[in-house]
């Protein structure tokens, strides 16, 4: 499995943001989730300016938003004793700074929103959704049982549950 993690923000770094714990993160949801083993990813930090390009670009909505995915082979998770057809995922992008924010607002360490940010983005690209509030429950449990179960096993105490949601950021935040 290639997962590869890049830190473009300038924020991550020092902040309680550990892109090899990302990494590791990446690859407990993946193998969760019964993704193909020879499957790859991306996952990129970016700083608010890119991010609300990005928003805007793909969204047409203004200011910097958490995350965002952007499948490339809609893959799919695989089903017990079969793992998805191997290919490429897609990639993942987050803004620290609005998971700062987020996290500062919910409660908990802006590392740990992060991973649930991560954790949310592979959700999206393995084609879960949010729209309708069955499609929410589903997605936001095992969102949290991921996160929680990769906590567990690297034996670090958090508890991220979402509390802000997907909100884009006023401009200037």
């Amino acid at each position: 499995m290639s997962i590869d993690v890049v830190d473009e923000s300038c924020f991550a770094a020092g902040r309680g943001v550990d892109t090899v714990e990302v990494s590791h993160l990446a690859r407990y949801v993946l193998d969760e989730m019964r993704v193909h083993p020879l499957a790859e990813l991306s996952v990129l930090m970016v700083d608010t300016t890119a991010m609300s390009r990005l928003h805007v670009q793909w969204m047409d909505e203004p200011g910097p938003t958490d995350v965002m995915s952007f499948p490339m082979d809609q893959l799919r998770p695989g089903r017990e004793g079969h793992t998805s057809e191997p290919g490429l995922l897609g990639d993942v992008v987050v803004c620290p700074e609005v998971a700062a924010a987020q996290a500062k607002a919910s409660g908990h360490a802006t590392a740990d929103e992060v991973l649930l940010l991560v954790t949310h983005g592979i959700l999206h690209l393995l084609g879960y959704d949010h729209a309708e509030p069955d499609e929410e429950r589903e997605m936001f449990t095992l969102q949290r049982r991921l996160v929680l179960g990769f906590l567990a096993r690297i034996g670090r105490p958090g508890d991220p549950t979402p509390t802000v949601g997907h909100r884009a950021l006023p401009s200037g935040d």
